[in-house]
């Protein structure tokens, strides 16, 4: 109770000759220096403001420094599956929703600025919005991009999950889903979770068979995207395809 009445700004009253808890004001303090301007915050005092809505009540700021701690940066705590959040202390349930809601609507809006348009003139907007969905992602994830015959998003579709290291990719699934959208082009996007997106020999067969299948259909893939924390890396550009 007490710490819920100290949002309303009632600290003063509420102790009765107790001595205050250290965080005692301190949601309205930060709070205030967030209406005077968010990109001065750093990261855990934008992660507590996230979590006042989720947790209404006590110090949220040791849970925000344990996120970031464990998962190394405000956007890999977003990242995170509910699952993996649940192992740190005081992240339950409708914690653990909540981040994740954050980071599923910051892909979406991402996504929107690619729908629609047409993909070889997007080309910044693409790299930014896979950047978005996959640089933090902790298990390796294959994902396609099936694309109309004006280059135009028609789908983003995840293929498989792996592991930490390998997502195994089957041809002709891809090649058969890109029939059932009726798709005239491809872009394939996967992750590498060490961080650094350099395409490996594993990736270079892979899109080679992928390309192969595609093809036998009249399908273009125009590019691969390996995506780490480090960048994006393209097939295409490197002359690997």
């Amino acid at each position: 109770m007490r710490a819920g009445l100290e949002d309303a700004g009632l600290q003063g009253e509420l102790w009765r000759g107790e001595a205050a808890p250290h965080y005692a004001g301190h949601r309205d303090r930060l709070r205030d220096r967030a209406r005077r301007g968010l990109s001065a915050l750093p990261d855990y005092e934008i992660l507590e403001l996230h979590l006042f809505r989720s947790i209404p009540r006590g110090d949220v700021k040791p849970l925000a420094k344990a996120l970031i701690a464990r998962f190394g940066s405000l956007a890999a705590v977003l990242a995170a599956s509910p699952a993996e959040l649940k192992t740190v202390s005081g992240v339950g349930d409708q914690v653990a929703l909540d981040l994740s809601l954050i980071q599923e609507t910051a892909v979406r809006l991402g996504r929107e600025t690619v729908t629609k348009r047409t993909m070889i003139s997007s080309w910044t907007a693409l790299l930014a919005y896979v950047r978005l969905a996959l640089a933090n992602e902790p298990r390796e994830q294959f994902r396609v991009l099936f694309l109309d015959k004006k280059n135009q998003l028609i789908l983003d579709e995840v293929m498989n999950r792996g592991t930490i290291d390998h997502a195994p990719v089957y041809p002709r699934e891809i090649a058969r889903r890109a029939l059932e959208v009726s798709a005239a082009a491809l872009i394939l996007v996967h992750n590498h979770p060490s961080g650094d997106p350099t395409p490996s020999n594993a990736d270079i067969e892979m899109t080679r068979q992928v390309v192969d299948a595609a093809r036998t259909l009249g399908l273009t893939v125009h590019d691969h995207l390996v995506v780490g924390r480090d960048g994006v890396a393209s097939f295409k550009a490197l002359g690997l395809m």
